[in-house]
Formats: C-alpha cells, structure tokens, sequence
C-alpha cells in the first residue's frame, strides 16, 4: 500500500495550543514530517493603537499583550519611555519594580507549569499551581487593586505607594511557594509518564537555539548562560545575587528543569528586596512628566495644575528613538519608541519572546509524533496575545 502524507489543523483553538494558534502539520501515519505554525487570529493591534494614544495611557494595553506577566510587560514599555524621557526613577521604585518582577516571573511560570502538566495529562498539578498562585495575585490586588491587569507601574516611578500588608503579603508568598515546589518535583521529576513525555523529547540543540534567537528558559534549557538582568541589568539588578539556571538536556524536560530553578532564584531576588527596600519617593520629583502624589495636589497649587495639564495633555518626549529590552518570563521583550515631539508615539513596534520562540516550533517537533507536539508547544510556554500584538 502506497504511503500517502495527511495534512492536519491543530488549533486555532484546540486547549492544548494555549490559545488561538493554529499548527499545520503534515504527518506521515503518526509522525510529524512537516509543521507550519500559523499566527493572526488575536487581531489585537495593540502597537498602532499605542500609535494613537498618550504616552501613560498605552500602559495598560501592555498588560494584555502576556496577561501572565502584567507587571514585566509595564516595565519593559516605561523603561523605554523614561530612556526617551531622561527620567531618574528612585530607589524605592527601582526596588519594588524588581519585587513585583520576580513575583510575576512566578506568577508565570506556575500558570506554565500547571498548564503544561495538564496538557500531558497530570490533571492535579494545575490546582496546585492555581492554588499557590493565588497568593501573587493577592499581592497585586494589594498595590493596584486589580488581580490581573494591574498596570502598577507608571512612567517615573509606581502608581501608588506599597500598602502596609505588603511585607506580610510577600513573605506569605515566598514561605508557600518554596515549600510547595518540592512538592512539584517529588510529585514529577521521578514520575514515569512525565519523563515518558519530555526527556528527549523537542530538543533543540545549543547550535539551534542561538540561530533562532529564541530566549529565555527555551535558551537556557539548550546550554546557553544568558539572561538579559545579569548581560544588561536594568532597574538595580546589579545589586541583587542570584544564579542563571541553564541545562544541557535541550528537551521539553530540560526546559522544566530551568524553569523550576527559576521560580527559587526568583524567590531569592523577592527576600532581599523585601529585606532592603529602601525608603522616600516612589516616584521620581519630574514636574511636566510624573504626576504629583494625592496630597501634594491638595496642599500645591503647581501641582495641582501638573497634575491637570499632564492628565489631559500629557508630556512630550525630545524627538528620538530608544530600544530596551528586559528579561521577561518567556525570554527577552524588546520596546522600540520614536519620539517626534509630540505627545504620543510616532511609531512603537515590541519584539516579544513569545513570536519569536514559536518560530522554532518545526525544529522540535518534525521526526517526532504527533502526540509529542503538544508537549514541544506546552514546553515553549507561549501566549497568543504576545505573538499577535
């Protein structure tokens, strides 16, 4: 009987592809000879509609490029908007940015973590992860009163400054997510089906990696040391130790691996910055560019008027163009700005992990099953609003 290759559609919303991404595979029986990852069914727009707003207002879109990582995504855009700016963020700011940062690195990881488990059918590990969490998102309620899309951050320093719970809420955080990872790893780093589903499975080769230009634990899962907050530390992290995980398995196993000691590194980064938080402003005395807090408003009548004029016609940057990148949970996000004088963005244009680390899917899973592609697509630890913009 002749052999005669099928070509399928996996996704756009098929659960296991964590969103609307379509995979066109060609396989032979059950083995994947082709594989086409097909992205633009989010339409989400959200550079050109940055194009067309204020500067602080396009905030809060970058939450919902990776709702998993609201706090990275706000910090990355007003590091690039103060580059523009010329604006020197106080050390409290710097410091709280740094907490809130390696909280949703966790923040993310967990929701991966869960996520990929259930995909290769580990049905509890996703309410354990949801359960701790629980704790993050009740940290971000604290300082923004939002669960999700925070948009905590603002262009010279915080919206608001930390609530009197936070250190109680933070040290709760840290104390349940370090006991219950090893739970985590005694419930699969030894579990049969799980290393069935991910040791050699999806690898992609140090070589590889770096003509892809994928990065972050994708990276580091092929051999390669390198992480945007120890190569270019932004936002103090030059003063903060803690080690970069790498693996050399460079499979679906490896990338668990990293991510888990990341989650540990990420928690040793949340206790000295908690530890040494230093005290004074947590936003930087920039009158015409940071709004003045509530009570100056009350008691100054200069800053009653900035806060005015700022609020409705907001600042205008030099005329220029930045770039800057931080290490976000899925790899290096890069903000590109032009400033023309005026009071909104003459072009923005992001360069997310997510769109680029997808593109390395085929390299994964051709030669492989068809099964083992929903374990290569969960081990990348994508989303979609990140990949369409």
């Amino acid at each position: 009987m002749d052999q005669k290759l099928m070509t399928i559609n996996l996704g756009p919303q098929h659960p296991a592809t964590h969103g609307v991404l379509r995979v066109v595979l060609d396989i032979d029986g059950e083995t994947v000879v082709g594989c086409r990852p097909e992205v633009g069914y989010l339409h989400t727009g959200i550079e050109k509609t940055a194009e067309a707003k204020l500067y602080y207002k396009a905030i809060p879109l970058t939450d919902r490029m990776d709702y998993l990582a609201p706090m990275s995504n706000n910090l990355g855009y007003c590091l690039a908007v103060e580059k523009l700016l010329g604006v020197e963020i106080p050390p409290k700011a710097q410091w709280a940015r740094v907490l809130l940062a390696e909280a949703t690195r966790i923040n993310s990881h967990l929701v991966w973590l869960g996520t990929h488990a259930l995909d290769i059918g580990a049905l509890s590990m996703v309410l354990y992860a949801f359960r701790e969490r629980e704790d993050i998102l009740k940290i971000y309620e604290a300082v923004s009163g939002q669960r999700m899309m925070s948009t905590y951050f603002r262009i010279g320093g915080l919206a608001e400054d930390l609530p009197e719970d936070f250190g109680s809420l933070v040290q709760t955080m840290v104390t349940n997510v370090r006991r219950r990872l090893q739970e985590y790893e005694d419930i699969l780093t030894n579990n049969r089906i799980w290393r069935n589903r991910t040791i050699g499975v999806g690898r992609l080769t140090k070589e590889e990696a770096i003509k892809s230009g994928v990065t972050g634990p994708l990276l580091r899962a092929s051999g390669v040391k390198h992480d945007l907050r120890k190569a270019r530390p932004y936002s103090s992290y030059e003063k903060f130790e803690f080690e970069v995980p790498t693996s050399d398995r460079c499979d679906c196993f490896g990338r668990y691996e990293v991510r888990m000691e990341e989650m540990r590194q990420s928690l040793r980064i949340i206790e000295q910055a908690l530890a040494g938080m230093p005290d004074g402003r947590f936003r930087a005395r920039a009158p015409g560019v940071v709004l003045p807090t509530k009570e100056e408003t009350l008691y100054s009548m200069e800053a009653l008027i900035y806060h005015f004029k700022l609020t409705t016609e907001g600042f205008s940057p030099p005329p220029g163009e930045v770039y800057v990148t931080i290490e976000s949970p899925k790899g290096e996000i890069g903000f590109y700005m032009v400033s023309d004088g005026s009071p909104m963005p003459y072009r923005m244009r992001v360069r997310p992990p997510s769109f680029v680390n997808i593109a390395a899917l085929p390299k994964l899973v051709v030669g492989r099953l068809l099964a083992d592609v929903i374990a290569c697509i969960g081990s990348i630890d994508i989303v979609l609003g990140e990949v369409d913009r």
